[in-house]
């Protein structure tokens, strides 16, 4: 294990133990049974390690862990006990992301960049029909790549380094801004007045724009439109900082190779990938590292 991602992991686990746990009031103190060997801020600290190094699958993440970890993770579960935790955290996961959001300096900052990628969660049509998915998840078109994906799309709402705020996932065929406003509606003391949102023209819409002004009191910013009078210009700089941050999730941290076959699986596993983002960038701000996005330093 390299010296960067050892500092990370100790930082992380006293950050997890002293404040953040703390701060959102999680305990095992007054539940029943035994409590888990593998306690939950190791199991925080193991995942941000397992993506951080872009090991997607359990079964190798355990074996790699147990070579290389169980000097500081002594009490590691085998691979299925490993996954029920994982699929038990989502609540805590999201809960995590959010302080250590709170916890860098641009929290404070006026920008927030949104946007989605598809999540795909299936490739044949096989596999479709008897996915416990169906029901949730659904066909939809990246443009960007132009191709049709079965599965979900991840929403997200981050600063410009790319670290997270608002996140959720939703059927491709439900509109964006359609579940945008639910997300940011259900999250909207996370979304400041003043603050600036970022997104692209399928944010364009009356309704939407009168939301997150009315609403929020945040402003919309997106390209303009060629129907439409000229009002912030192509944006194509600042959109590509959020492009970059998807680029970071499916590169590094492997998202579309999740391998979640339920719903719980599903969430946990793209939250587990959303806390190690936060987690580096969370970091590289406390050592004051020139990019703050970059990952580099830990995936080895």
């Amino acid at each position: 294990m390299k010296t960067e991602l050892n500092t990370l992991l100790i930082t992380l686990y006293v950050h997890l133990d002293d404040r953040i746990l703390p701060a959102i009031g999680f305990t095992r103190d007054h539940s029943p049974g035994r409590k888990p060997a593998l306690n939950d801020v190791e199991l925080l600290c193991l995942l941000v390690a397992q993506h951080l190094l872009g090991i997607a699958s359990d079964r190798k993440w355990i074996r790699h862990a147990r070579k290389h970890f169980i000097g500081m993770f002594p009490n590691l579960p085998r691979q299925s006990g490993w996954g029920k935790r994982v699929r038990q955290s989502t609540g805590l996961l999201s809960a995590v992301i959010t302080e250590l959001a709170r916890d860098t300096p641009s929290w404070g900052e006026i920008t927030r960049l949104v946007d989605s990628t598809p999540l795909p969660c299936a490739a044949s049509r096989e596999t479709v029909k008897r996915s416990d998915l169906a029901g949730h998840a659904g066909y939809g078109y990246c443009a960007s790549h132009s191709r049709y994906f079965w599965g979900f799309r991840l929403y997200l709402l981050c600063t410009p380094e790319g670290m997270p705020v608002v996140w959720g996932l939703a059927n491709p065929k439900v509109g964006e801004r359609e579940v945008t406003e639910a997300l940011l509606r259900h999250d909207r003391h996370l979304v400041h007045p003043g603050q600036v949102i970022v997104g692209d023209k399928g944010f364009a819409g009356r309704e939407f724009e009168t939301f997150v002004t009315d609403d929020l009191g945040a402003h919309l910013i997106r390209p303009d439109r060629k129907d439409e009078n000229p009002r912030f210009g192509k944006l194509g700089g600042i959109r590509q900082w959020v492009e970059s941050v998807f680029d970071t999730l499916k590169g590094q941290l492997t998202l579309e190779h999740h391998g979640g076959r339920t719903i719980a699986g599903v969430y946990s596993r793209v939250a587990a990938r959303l806390l190690a983002l936060a987690a580096g960038i969370w970091h590289n701000w406390l050592i004051d590292a020139p990019n703050k996005r970059s990952l580099i330093a830990y995936d080895h």
